[in-house]
């Protein structure tokens, strides 16, 4: 099946419905290494740093927020690594899956209107268009 998922996650509500996803689909591939992808979002970057007490403090910020989706895959006895990228997420996505051996691509929605969509545009939608190999959005 597939050797290697990129689960692009922000430690949201949505990426851990896409974590549960990706999940069902590793438990069935042999030797299969989910790398869990966070993108820094540069244009959110400069109102966090300004926010934090330290760049430390950030960091583990971050890695908390992805902590529930690794113990997921770790209580599963998945193989996981986790990626921080900097970038603006859905070309950030496109640019690592699309450089890296990856089998399949996994992202979660945020299930915006259509008026919503066009205006803000959707990472996953970004991403499902540009990446090389197959992608699944989770609702």
């Amino acid at each position: 099946m597939y050797q290697q998922i990129l689960l692009a996650a922000d430690g949201s509500e949505n990426s851990m419905r896409a974590a549960n996803e990706a999940l069902k689909i590793a438990k069935v591939s042999p030797n299969c290494i989910v790398t869990i992808l966070f993108v820094i979002d540069i244009e959110k970057v400069k109102t966090e740093v300004l926010h934090a007490t330290s760049i430390d403090s950030l960091y583990m910020e971050r890695r908390q927020k992805l902590a529930p989706l690794e113990q997921l895959f770790e209580t599963a006895g998945i193989n996981t690594q986790v990626e921080m990228i900097h970038g603006t997420p859905g070309p950030e996505i496109v640019r690592y899956a699309n450089s890296h051996d990856v089998d399949l691509v996994i992202i979660g929605s945020r299930g915006l209107n259509s008026l919503q969509e066009m205006v803000l545009g959707s990472v996953s939608h970004k991403v499902m268009k540009r990446v090389n190999c197959p992608a699944m959005i989770v609702k």
